[in-house]
């Protein structure tokens, strides 16, 4: 007579066992429990993938803005044209006529 010689009642399938028990139940305590549970690392991912994502697209016009500026500062008719069209300045004796006709 063995220490572990345990009889199955019938109503219990063969194929269902005590570490087949504890498997399912250890697999749902890493899914659902804890701290690093699948769930939450899914939502973790999918907002690290967002945020990359973000920073790709602040990088791409933090490159369009640094162009800007560089054109700015090397080219003198740029700027002047920059400097006539947005805050409407002009050159000493001369006339300016605004018009809103689109």
């Amino acid at each position: 007579m063995a220490i572990f010689d345990f009889q199955r009642p019938k109503w219990i399938p063969r194929w269902l066992n005590i570490p087949l028990i504890i498997f399912v139940i250890f697999v749902a305590a890493l899914l659902f429990y804890g701290d690093n549970n699948f769930i939450r690392s899914t939502k973790n991912r999918s907002q690290i993938n967002e945020l990359k994502s973000q920073i790709k697209n602040y990088e791409d016009s933090a490159a369009m803005y640094d162009a800007k500026i560089n054109e700015l500062n090397t080219d003198n008719e740029s700027l002047e044209k920059l400097v006539r069209e947005k805050y409407g300045m002009k050159r000493i004796n001369e006339e300016v006529f605004i018009t809103d006709i689109p």
